[in-house]
């Protein structure tokens, strides 16, 4: 499985979701097992139809809606109220409006296609580089799938069996703590190349600021509001968000129409049914590997290589990082979930704390040559080689693997909050 899932998908160019299905099939007609082939079915189809998985469409309609709407300049004019006066102001609004736009899409593609369209071209007219306008706006976009909602935790919580709401709220403090540590690398890189210096707005400019970017900005304070408070699940809170985001869009600010939103409709359902399909592959692929006890076998054999939990969790980064460079966040948990989970056990490392571990690990992968989804999406819009922007992030690199160590090795990062509303981790 493993020979055939690598071979056609990396080198024959087959996408990943028919690699995942083909493998399953191809393990049972090769061991005269085609009589399960029914079963198997089966178990595409109840993956997807977990009631739980609705949140995926649904957070995926709202943040496009919320990004046809207009909202994308409300957010960068909040936050350059707050930022936008330090030296190297752009880049720090740039970092600042990532973390805000991460609590709307939960996806680093789209907050580089957003953000990068808008403020690329400002910052090199305000007279940074391009290169390193495309690297400060891929380096932050990274956050978008760390600060909830986030697509690829509804999918780790769907096959590693951990609350939803418990991973949500994991992921609030390390995403703030990248921004944070972006922003410190920022404020260096600023003293040290001479940034344009930032521009001070007036109060009447800064009230405007606030007043444009208040509404769009409650979006995931309502969320994560009602899911921390037991009030909503996180798919009703799903629902909201889609019903707040029309609210704004259509009938208070007025910035799109109905018939955009009958095309956002048809684009969210064709990006969900892409992750709703390679979900129910993965169903198979998974209920394959546990009839092969892999998962069991491969903990087993962890356990010997090394009994020490700390290198086990540096290991497991490294290995993560270099997976990131060449999978997408969502198929690399789908596939390597199952096969860590039981060796997660056997350390006895916290379920949810290592669901944040992978998610960051697996997104900062999304920023790294040669594969990167991000840097390919900062490319098209700068019109710069991926080589170039990939070089110019170094600095940035350094913060992600910094944050990412700091995560895996304090545990209390991620759980702290999680802990404090009382939920399942």
């Amino acid at each position: 499985m493993f020979i055939l899932l690598v071979v056609i998908a990396g080198f024959v160019g087959v996408p990943i979701v028919f690699a995942l299905a083909f493998g399953p099939f191809a393990e049972l007609l090769l061991t005269g097992k085609s009589f399960m082939i029914g079963t198997l079915v089966q178990r595409a189809l109840a993956g997807i139809g977990k009631f739980e998985l609705l949140a995926v469409p649904l957070f995926i309609l709202a943040g496009e809606i919320m990004n046809r709407g207009g909202i994308t300049e409300r957010i960068v004019r909040f936050s350059q109220v707050f930022v936008g006066r330090l030296r190297g102001g752009l880049a720090h609004v740039n970092i600042l409006a990532s973390i805000l736009f991460a609590g709307l899409s939960g996806s680093a593609v789209a907050d580089t296609s957003a953000l990068g369209s808008i403020l690329i071209p400002a910052m090199v007219k305000d007279g940074y580089s391009k290169e390193y306008s495309t690297a400060v706006t891929a380096a932050s976009s990274i956050i978008g799938p760390i600060i909830p909602p986030s697509i690829i935790m509804i999918v780790y919580s769907y096959v590693m069996e951990v609350s939803i709401g418990a991973l949500f709220a994991s992921g609030i403090i390390p995403g703030i703590l990248m921004g944070i540590a972006l922003m410190l690398m920022t404020a260096g890189l600023a003293e040290k190349h001479h940034f344009p210096p930032g521009v001070r707005l007036s109060w009447r400019e800064s009230l405007r600021g606030i007043y444009q970017g208040i509404l769009p900005i409650l979006t995931p304070f309502i969320i994560l509001g009602g899911i921390l408070s037991g009030i909503i699940t996180p798919t009703e809170a799903a629902i909201i968000a889609v019903a707040y985001a029309l609210f704004l869009s259509v009938f208070l600010l007025r910035t799109t129409s109905w018939k955009e939103v009958w095309e956002i409709f048809k684009k969210s359902s064709l990006q969900a049914s892409v992750i709703l399909l390679v979900i129910g592959s993965a169903a198979m692929f998974g209920w394959i590997l546990t009839l092969s006890r892999l998962p069991q076998n491969f903990a087993e054999f962890i356990i010997r290589v090394t009994p020490n939990k700390y290198i086990f969790l540096l290991l497991v980064n490294a290995f993560l990082f270099l997976v990131g460079m060449f999978l997408d966040a969502g198929p690399a948990i789908l596939i390597l979930g199952p096969i860590l989970g039981p060796a997660i056990k056997l350390f006895g490392i916290n379920p949810t704390h290592f669901a944040v571990v992978m998610c960051v690990n697996l997104t900062v992968g999304l920023a790294t040559p040669p594969f990167g989804l991000v840097l390919f999406a900062a490319s098209t819009i700068s019109g710069l080689p991926v080589t170039t922007i990939a070089k110019t992030m170094v600095p940035y690199y350094v913060v992600h693997v910094t944050v990412i160590l700091l995560i895996s090795f304090i545990p209390e990062i991620s759980l702290w909050l999680p802990k404090l509303f009382g939920l399942p981790v």
